[in-house]
């Protein structure tokens, strides 16, 4: 059987308004964290670039005063390196998963090969810069040279890298967009459905009232018509309720009209009773032989009770008699 329930229909559109916006806010909330993670990860991306530029600036300070301090080098150096892991291997710390693409897992692992080149190099450049012999201040002057070209490839790939990232971050960031507009498409075709379901349910409730109104309405002397509508089931329950009513109602009616019907015929049959008891009563009035016999019957009647009357008198003298001999009978033989 269809369910067509009030009841059920409300909660039915009640739980598919929870569930889309609680699908909306869920989204919202993945794709503000998810946001904060690409912002990080871009922003780790685009510090790469720069602390090559950081690195490559560093080496060609200390080529040209080589008294100056390792430290900034060092710092540079080491960032480079854990941030490149942190984006190739994840980081639990700072909330970062590992490569999200092949394509971006792919540059990674090409820059983190040119990065060991280059890395060489910043170790060679380091062991070199001390040494004060002739074929050491050629190597160093290579060394150099040699890092300022790779520092070239090498931010080209960090720049690719960065714009993998956040091409891949506006795409994640436009299906998540294009998520909440179909769930916000979805409230909004249900709000139309739920106004359209909440008309029709209103409809359906005035013609139930019109369709009751109509039996008021209607000629009492004549069977009432049952309320025929198609509508939810409480209000289709109602209506048979009503019609149960109804028939009960035109039961009742018929059995008074057949009772009405059978009054009718039993006072024409009394009437005729009654006419014909009259006319007997006349007749018998009105007949000399038949009052003659009348007298004489009464008569015959009233000496009939005299007659009775003696006799019950002499009867209970009697029985005063035989008392009296039975009592003394009893004396006599007590004594």
């Amino acid at each position: 059987m269809k369910n067509n329930k009030i009841s059920t229909k409300i909660k039915s559109l009640g739980i598919l308004f929870f569930i889309l916006m609680a699908s909306i806010i869920a989204t919202t909330i993945y794709l503000n964290d998810k946001s904060k993670k690409d912002a990080l990860i871009i922003n780790i991306a685009g510090k790469q670039r720069m602390l090559t530029q950081n690195i490559s600036k560093n080496i060609f300070y200390l080529y040209q005063h080589k008294e100056s301090s390792f430290i900034e080098l060092e710092n540079s150096t080491t960032e480079f390196i854990y941030n490149l892991n942190s984006l190739k291997d994840g980081n639990n710390l700072l909330g970062i998963k590992k490569a999200p693409t092949e394509e971006i897992a792919s540059q990674l692992s090409k820059v983190e090969i040119l990065w060991k080149s280059f890395f060489q190099n910043i170790i060679k450049f380091k062991d070199l810069i001390n040494k004060k012999d002739e074929s050491s201040e050629i190597l160093l002057k290579n060394i150099v040279n040699s890092i300022y070209t790779t520092n070239t490839i090498l931010l080209k790939e960090v720049d690719t890298l960065v714009s993998m990232y956040t091409n891949y971050s506006e795409e994640k960031s436009n299906y998540l967009k294009y998520v909440q507009y179909f769930f916000a498409s979805l409230i909004v075709l249900l709000i139309i459905y739920s106004f359209l379901q909440l008309k029709a349910m209103e409809d359906n409730v005035k013609k139930f009232l019109e369709e009751s109104k109509k039996i008021v309405e209607q000629n009492p002397t004549k069977p009432l018509t049952p309320i025929k509508i198609e509508a939810e089931n409480e209000i289709i329950e109602a209506t048979q309720t009503i019609n149960h009513f109804i028939d009960k109602i035109n039961s009742v009616m018929s059995y008074s009209t057949n009772a009405i019907e059978q009054s009718k015929n039993a006072s024409l049959k009394l009437d005729e009773l009654t006419d014909e008891f009259d006319n007997i009563i006349y007749e018998l009035t009105n007949s000399t032989d038949i009052s003659k016999q009348l007298n004489r019957s009464e008569d015959i009647v009233i000496q009939s009770q005299e007659y009775l009357i003696n006799s019950t008198k002499r009867l209970q003298e009697l029985k005063n008699e035989l008392g009296k001999i039975l009592k003394s009978c009893d004396t006599k033989i007590s004594s």
